[in-house]
């Protein structure tokens, strides 16, 4: 298979993650979030702390934006600000523990979504997706 191929492959692969969490998650309509204060907030839960500059880069929005929504999830008691000790005009955002506790909600309503559509699978089929997943991993979302 041709590096273009592959690459085609991948952007396939990568749009129907996007669909199926999207699927997955349809549970944040059901919280007082937007979208984009999800996406800040899921991002948060996996690489906490975090700066805003990363969280725009992340979500893709403009610092300002970023400001903006973090300064509003604040204001709901979802995430929690400090200063880094090491670099006191460098500000680090966590999830609070509200904000866990949503996020634990969405994913326990995801992890059913997902686990409807492995139901049929056999203990080789869930190693060798458990396999591949390690491989994109390592290889391709280092």
């Amino acid at each position: 298979m041709s590096h273009s191929d592959l690459f085609q492959k991948v952007v396939s692969f990568a749009s129907s993650v996007h669909e199926v969490s999207h699927e997955m998650t349809r549970g944040v309509k059901n919280e007082d979030v937007t979208p984009v204060q999800y996406k800040i907030l899921e991002y948060m839960m996996f690489s906490q702390p975090v700066t805003p500059s990363q969280i725009a880069d992340c979500v893709d929005l403009s610092l300002p934006n970023t400001s903006r929504e973090l300064r509003k999830l604040l204001e709901k008691g979802l995430c929690e600000k400090a200063v880094d000790d090491a670099d006191r005009r460098r500000q680090l955002f966590r999830l609070s523990g509200d904000g866990q506790a949503m996020l634990d909600r969405i994913f326990a309503q995801a992890q059913q979504g997902f686990e409807r559509k492995i139901a049929g699978l056999s203990g080789e089929e869930l190693k060798e997706i458990e396999r591949a997943l390690a491989l994109l991993q390592k290889k391709v979302f280092k």
